[in-house]
Protein backbone atom coordinates (compact mmCIF):
# COMPACT_ATOMS: atom_id res chain seq x y z
CA UNK A 1 0.00 0.00 0.00
CA UNK A 2 1.35 3.44 -0.76
CA UNK A 3 2.48 5.78 1.96
CA UNK A 4 0.65 9.06 2.52
CA UNK A 5 3.03 11.86 3.48
CA UNK A 6 2.88 15.60 4.08
CA UNK A 7 5.42 18.38 3.66
CA UNK A 8 5.11 21.89 5.04
CA UNK A 9 6.58 24.11 2.30
CA UNK A 10 8.72 27.16 2.99
CA UNK A 11 5.90 29.30 1.51
CA UNK A 12 3.60 28.12 4.32
CA UNK A 13 1.49 25.73 2.24
CA UNK A 14 1.15 22.10 3.34
CA UNK A 15 1.20 19.60 0.46
CA UNK A 16 0.09 15.99 0.84
CA UNK A 17 1.29 13.21 -1.44
CA UNK A 18 1.48 9.44 -1.77
CA UNK A 19 4.59 7.49 -2.69
CA UNK A 20 5.26 3.92 -3.81
CA UNK A 21 8.08 1.97 -5.45
CA UNK A 22 11.76 2.54 -6.16
CA UNK A 23 13.72 3.64 -9.21
CA UNK A 24 13.59 6.85 -11.21
CA UNK A 25 11.10 9.34 -9.80
CA UNK A 26 7.82 9.83 -11.66
CA UNK A 27 5.63 12.64 -10.30
CA UNK A 28 1.90 12.68 -11.11
CA UNK A 29 -0.34 15.77 -10.88
CA UNK A 30 -4.12 15.28 -10.90
CA UNK A 31 -6.83 17.36 -12.57
CA UNK A 32 -9.34 19.92 -11.25
CA UNK A 33 -11.42 18.74 -8.28
CA UNK A 34 -9.32 15.58 -8.21
CA UNK A 35 -6.62 14.36 -5.86
CA UNK A 36 -3.79 11.83 -5.74
CA UNK A 37 -6.57 9.20 -5.50
CA UNK A 38 -7.19 9.73 -9.23
CA UNK A 39 -4.04 7.62 -9.75
CA UNK A 40 -5.02 4.72 -7.45
CA UNK A 41 -5.32 2.24 -10.36
CA UNK A 42 -2.13 3.49 -12.01
CA UNK A 43 0.26 3.64 -9.04
CA UNK A 44 0.43 -0.16 -8.43
CA UNK A 45 1.23 -0.69 -12.14
CA UNK A 46 3.79 2.10 -12.51
CA UNK A 47 5.49 1.50 -9.15
CA UNK A 48 6.66 -1.95 -10.27
CA UNK A 49 9.45 -0.20 -12.17
CA UNK A 50 9.52 3.37 -10.83
CA UNK A 51 9.36 5.49 -7.70
CA UNK A 52 5.91 7.06 -8.11
CA UNK A 53 4.87 10.20 -6.22
CA UNK A 54 1.33 11.54 -6.65
CA UNK A 55 0.76 15.00 -5.18
CA UNK A 56 -2.41 16.72 -3.99
CA UNK A 57 -2.21 20.20 -5.53
CA UNK A 58 -2.98 23.16 -3.26
CA UNK A 59 -6.74 23.48 -2.76
CA UNK A 60 -7.24 19.75 -3.38
CA UNK A 61 -7.20 16.43 -1.53
CA UNK A 62 -5.38 16.54 1.80
CA UNK A 63 -3.29 19.60 0.89
CA UNK A 64 -3.91 23.05 2.33
CA UNK A 65 -6.46 25.29 0.59
CA UNK A 66 -5.34 28.86 1.34
CA UNK A 67 -7.93 31.53 0.48
CA UNK A 68 -5.70 33.65 -1.73
CA UNK A 69 -5.30 34.00 -5.49
CA UNK A 70 -3.89 30.86 -7.13
CA UNK A 71 -2.11 30.81 -10.49
CA UNK A 72 -0.41 28.15 -12.61
CA UNK A 73 2.90 29.77 -11.65
CA UNK A 74 2.02 29.47 -7.97
CA UNK A 75 0.97 25.82 -8.32
CA UNK A 76 4.29 25.18 -10.13
CA UNK A 77 6.26 26.96 -7.41
CA UNK A 78 4.56 24.70 -4.82
CA UNK A 79 5.80 21.68 -6.79
CA UNK A 80 9.34 23.11 -7.03
CA UNK A 81 9.48 23.67 -3.25
CA UNK A 82 7.91 20.26 -2.60
CA UNK A 83 10.38 18.45 -4.91
CA UNK A 84 13.29 20.12 -3.16
CA UNK A 85 11.95 19.19 0.28
CA UNK A 86 11.28 15.61 -0.88
CA UNK A 87 14.86 15.34 -2.12
CA UNK A 88 14.03 14.95 -5.81
CA UNK A 89 16.98 16.24 -7.84
CA UNK A 90 15.57 15.27 -11.26
CA UNK A 91 12.25 13.67 -12.08
CA UNK A 92 9.70 12.91 -14.79
CA UNK A 93 6.55 15.07 -14.40
CA UNK A 94 3.14 14.14 -15.80
CA UNK A 95 0.03 16.28 -15.38
CA UNK A 96 -3.61 15.43 -16.00
CA UNK A 97 -5.76 18.34 -17.29
CA UNK A 98 -5.20 21.10 -14.66
CA UNK A 99 -2.09 19.13 -13.66
CA UNK A 100 -0.88 19.53 -17.25
CA UNK A 101 -1.27 23.31 -17.07
CA UNK A 102 0.86 23.21 -13.91
CA UNK A 103 3.37 20.92 -15.63
CA UNK A 104 3.79 23.40 -18.51
CA UNK A 105 4.31 26.29 -16.06
CA UNK A 106 6.86 24.15 -14.22
CA UNK A 107 8.70 23.12 -17.41
CA UNK A 108 8.87 26.77 -18.49
CA UNK A 109 10.68 27.81 -15.31
CA UNK A 110 12.32 24.67 -13.91
CA UNK A 111 13.41 22.61 -16.95
CA UNK A 112 16.68 21.86 -15.14
CA UNK A 113 14.75 19.78 -12.58
CA UNK A 114 13.08 17.61 -15.24
CA UNK A 115 14.23 14.46 -17.05
CA UNK A 116 11.05 14.61 -19.16
CA UNK A 117 7.44 15.76 -18.89
CA UNK A 118 4.01 14.93 -20.23
CA UNK A 119 0.46 16.19 -20.64
CA UNK A 120 -2.41 13.77 -20.06
CA UNK A 121 -5.77 14.99 -21.40
CA UNK A 122 -4.41 18.54 -21.23
CA UNK A 123 -3.54 21.41 -23.55
CA UNK A 124 -1.08 24.29 -23.90
CA UNK A 125 -3.91 26.56 -25.11
CA UNK A 126 -5.50 29.13 -22.76
CA UNK A 127 -9.23 29.44 -22.09
CA UNK A 128 -11.25 31.14 -24.82
CA UNK A 129 -13.90 33.69 -23.84
CA UNK A 130 -16.67 31.07 -23.54
CA UNK A 131 -14.50 28.90 -21.28
CA UNK A 132 -13.61 31.93 -19.12
CA UNK A 133 -17.31 32.74 -18.67
CA UNK A 134 -17.88 29.10 -17.70
CA UNK A 135 -15.16 29.25 -15.03
CA UNK A 136 -16.88 32.30 -13.50
CA UNK A 137 -20.25 30.51 -13.60
CA UNK A 138 -18.71 27.48 -11.89
CA UNK A 139 -17.20 29.63 -9.15
CA UNK A 140 -20.56 31.36 -8.59
CA UNK A 141 -22.33 27.99 -8.42
CA UNK A 142 -19.88 26.63 -5.81
CA UNK A 143 -20.11 29.85 -3.79
CA UNK A 144 -23.92 29.67 -3.74
CA UNK A 145 -24.62 25.93 -3.63
CA UNK A 146 -21.43 24.19 -2.49
CA UNK A 147 -19.55 21.42 -4.29
CA UNK A 148 -22.24 18.80 -4.75
CA UNK A 149 -24.37 20.18 -7.63
CA UNK A 150 -21.24 21.37 -9.45
CA UNK A 151 -19.52 17.97 -9.22
CA UNK A 152 -22.66 16.02 -10.15
CA UNK A 153 -22.90 18.05 -13.36
CA UNK A 154 -19.16 17.94 -14.11
CA UNK A 155 -18.05 14.35 -13.54
CA UNK A 156 -20.20 12.49 -16.12
CA UNK A 157 -18.76 14.75 -18.85
CA UNK A 158 -15.23 13.68 -17.86
CA UNK A 159 -15.80 10.08 -18.97
CA UNK A 160 -16.39 8.64 -22.44
CA UNK A 161 -20.20 8.50 -22.87
CA UNK A 162 -20.36 4.67 -22.81
CA UNK A 163 -18.21 4.55 -19.67
CA UNK A 164 -20.69 6.55 -17.58
CA UNK A 165 -22.87 3.42 -17.50
CA UNK A 166 -20.15 0.74 -17.64
CA UNK A 167 -17.68 2.24 -15.13
CA UNK A 168 -20.13 3.20 -12.39
CA UNK A 169 -17.60 2.59 -9.59
CA UNK A 170 -14.95 4.80 -11.24
CA UNK A 171 -17.51 7.55 -11.89
CA UNK A 172 -18.60 7.40 -8.24
CA UNK A 173 -14.96 7.57 -7.09
CA UNK A 174 -14.41 10.71 -9.17
CA UNK A 175 -17.58 12.23 -7.69
CA UNK A 176 -16.54 11.37 -4.12
CA UNK A 177 -13.13 12.99 -4.64
CA UNK A 178 -14.87 16.06 -6.08
CA UNK A 179 -17.37 16.30 -3.21
CA UNK A 180 -14.46 16.28 -0.75
CA UNK A 181 -12.64 19.14 -2.52
CA UNK A 182 -12.39 22.42 -0.61
CA UNK A 183 -14.88 24.96 -2.05
CA UNK A 184 -12.31 27.72 -1.50
CA UNK A 185 -9.68 25.66 -3.30
CA UNK A 186 -12.03 24.89 -6.20
CA UNK A 187 -13.05 28.54 -6.65
CA UNK A 188 -9.47 29.83 -6.55
CA UNK A 189 -8.43 27.10 -9.00
CA UNK A 190 -11.24 28.00 -11.43
CA UNK A 191 -9.95 31.58 -11.53
CA UNK A 192 -6.36 30.35 -11.98
CA UNK A 193 -7.40 28.20 -14.96
CA UNK A 194 -9.42 31.08 -16.40
CA UNK A 195 -6.39 33.40 -16.28
CA UNK A 196 -3.67 30.98 -17.43
CA UNK A 197 -1.56 32.11 -20.40
CA UNK A 198 -0.95 30.30 -23.69
CA UNK A 199 2.02 27.93 -23.26
CA UNK A 200 2.34 26.47 -26.77
CA UNK A 201 5.83 27.99 -26.89
CA UNK A 202 6.96 25.67 -24.09
CA UNK A 203 6.17 22.60 -26.21
CA UNK A 204 7.63 24.19 -29.33
CA UNK A 205 10.90 25.23 -27.68
CA UNK A 206 11.68 22.65 -24.98
CA UNK A 207 14.71 20.41 -25.39
CA UNK A 208 13.16 17.87 -23.01
CA UNK A 209 11.39 14.69 -24.15
CA UNK A 210 7.60 15.20 -24.04
CA UNK A 211 4.73 12.71 -23.86
CA UNK A 212 1.29 13.86 -25.03
CA UNK A 213 -1.59 11.54 -24.13
CA UNK A 214 -5.12 12.10 -25.46
CA UNK A 215 -8.40 10.21 -25.14
CA UNK A 216 -10.20 9.63 -28.44
CA UNK A 217 -13.53 10.19 -26.66
CA UNK A 218 -12.49 13.21 -24.55
CA UNK A 219 -15.41 15.67 -24.41
CA UNK A 220 -13.45 18.28 -22.42
CA UNK A 221 -10.19 18.63 -24.38
CA UNK A 222 -10.34 17.33 -27.97
CA UNK A 223 -7.37 15.35 -29.30
CA UNK A 224 -6.15 18.16 -31.58
CA UNK A 225 -5.87 20.51 -28.60
CA UNK A 226 -3.46 18.03 -26.95
CA UNK A 227 -1.46 16.94 -30.01
CA UNK A 228 -0.41 20.51 -30.84
CA UNK A 229 3.22 19.92 -31.86
CA UNK A 230 5.06 17.52 -34.15
CA UNK A 231 8.70 17.24 -33.06
CA UNK A 232 11.17 14.35 -32.99
CA UNK A 233 11.27 14.17 -29.18
CA UNK A 234 7.51 14.65 -28.68
CA UNK A 235 5.59 11.37 -28.44
CA UNK A 236 1.83 11.20 -29.16
CA UNK A 237 -0.19 8.41 -27.52
CA UNK A 238 -3.91 8.03 -28.17
CA UNK A 239 -6.12 6.05 -25.77
CA UNK A 240 -8.82 4.84 -28.20
CA UNK A 241 -11.61 4.19 -25.68
CA UNK A 242 -10.90 6.84 -23.05
CA UNK A 243 -12.55 10.17 -22.41
CA UNK A 244 -10.84 12.73 -20.14
CA UNK A 245 -9.98 10.21 -17.39
CA UNK A 246 -7.49 7.71 -18.80
CA UNK A 247 -6.14 6.91 -15.33
CA UNK A 248 -9.60 5.56 -14.40
CA UNK A 249 -10.86 4.50 -17.86
CA UNK A 250 -7.73 2.84 -19.31
CA UNK A 251 -5.16 2.53 -16.50
CA UNK A 252 -3.20 -0.34 -18.09
CA UNK A 253 -2.81 1.52 -21.40
CA UNK A 254 -1.88 4.78 -19.69
CA UNK A 255 0.59 3.10 -17.35
CA UNK A 256 2.22 1.32 -20.29
CA UNK A 257 2.47 4.61 -22.23
CA UNK A 258 4.13 6.39 -19.30
CA UNK A 259 6.44 3.48 -18.36
CA UNK A 260 7.54 3.00 -21.98
CA UNK A 261 8.23 6.72 -22.41
CA UNK A 262 10.10 7.08 -19.11
CA UNK A 263 12.10 3.92 -19.82
CA UNK A 264 13.30 5.36 -23.12
CA UNK A 265 14.21 8.67 -21.46
CA UNK A 266 15.76 7.44 -18.22
CA UNK A 267 19.33 7.85 -17.05
CA UNK A 268 19.88 4.13 -17.57
CA UNK A 269 18.41 4.03 -21.10
CA UNK A 270 20.89 3.16 -23.86
CA UNK A 271 21.70 6.23 -25.95
CA UNK A 272 20.33 6.12 -29.48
Amino acid sequence: MHMRKEIQLTNGVKLAYVEEGTGEAVVLLHGFCGSSRYWDKLIPLLSRTHRVLAVDLRGHGHSAAPDEPYSMERFAEDIALWAEAAGLAKFHLFGHSLGGYVTLAFAEKHADKLASFGLIHSTPFPDDEAAKANRNKGADSIRENGMEPFIKALVPKLFAPDHVASLTQEVQTAKDIGFATSPVGAIQTLYAMRDRPDRNHVLQETALPVLLVAGAKDQIIPVEKTFTVERSHVVHRLLPDAGHMGMLEAPEQLSEAIADFVGKNSKSAPSA
